[in-house]
């Protein structure tokens, strides 16, 4: 799933390749994923993008007053082109949702992996007419994430903190994997109550989500668009790391298992040496 420090890299490289050049032809290739009517998808055809950026896990491209925007999901991804398919994409089994073409063969492709259909795309005139970005809370590397703001969030949250760390409408930007890693770097079960935090611990969850996100997005500012995948593996201590020896203390990281994706954590670091056997059986930690 790309994550705020992918998709933050997959924006900065995307807006190096594609601002000041026009969009020749955009081919939608799955109507479901296309969420508005008007102004038509055809609209974008022949319009320069001024820019694109980021907001939570959403890719946003400005064609002068009008967006193109498209929620990655679980399975999405943009790959770019410098020379574009010659097929035209249309309706089929194929992962392409949308493919665009720009002025001088160029293109990129909207894919999604998987049997979950959740990747969305909207074409807006402001962005306030996209309900998801409208929803987004706090940015975590922004100004307004501060311990006091994370304090509040978490009290109100009546959650686990794996939880509350992945719901876009307190944090955005944070998925399964860099909630499992920031949890691992504060030494606190994923299943820990989210309002029972005290000042200590929410100092260093804190301090754990920040620095977590901010050396990804500093490690991806450097890497291609292609290579963004394979180095968010790579970086990894705990996630996908089941059966692997903890980086920190040496034990054997674990896994939960939820009905269509898992998360990982180190006994020692994260649960007093407790093995969570099932996240539906296990007691909350205090």
């Amino acid at each position: 799933m790309p994550e705020l420090p992918e998709v933050q890299a997959l924006t900065t490289g995307l807006a190096g390749l594609i601002v000041g050049r026009r969009l020749t032809a955009v081919e939608l290739a799955s109507f479901s994923a296309l969420k508005t009517v008007e102004p038509a998808i055809g609209e974008l055809s022949g319009r320069v993008v001024d820019g694109v950026e980021r907001r939570g896990k959403m890719v946003c491209f400005d064609t002068g007053g009008l967006w193109l925007v498209v929620h990655l999901a679980r399975g999405g991804w943009i790959t770019w082109y410098p020379t574009a398919p010659a097929a035209t994409a249309r309706p089929s089994r194929s992962k392409v949702a949308l493919r665009a073409r720009v002025e001088g063969g160029a293109g990129f492709d909207i894919t999604e992996m998987g049997t979950e259909k959740r990747l969305a795309l909207w074409v807006v005139t402001s962005l306030e007419d996209v309900p998801p970005i409208l929803a987004l809370g706090v940015d975590p590397l922004g100004p307004d994430f501060t311990v006091e703001r994370l304090a509040d969030l978490l009290g109100g949250a009546r959650s686990t903190l794996k939880t509350a760390l992945t719901t876009q409408g307190l944090i955005a930007g944070v998925g399964n994997a860099y909630s499992d890693e920031a949890l691992h770097r504060a030494k606190l079960s994923p299943f820990k109550r989210a309002d029972t935090l005290d000042v200590t611990a929410l100092a260093r969850l804190h301090a754990a989500v920040v620095g977590v996100l901010s050396e990804a997005v500093e490690r991806s500012s450097s890497l291609g668009i292609e290579a963004l995948k394979r180095d968010k593996k790579r970086a990894m201590q705990v996630h996908g790391r089941t059966g692997e020896a903890c980086p920190a203390c040496g034990d054997t990281v674990r896994q939960v298992s939820y009905a269509t994706r898992s998360l990982q954590y180190c006994p020692t670091c994260q649960t007093g040496g407790k093995v969570l056997a099932d996240r539906r059986l296990s007691r909350l930690l205090k």
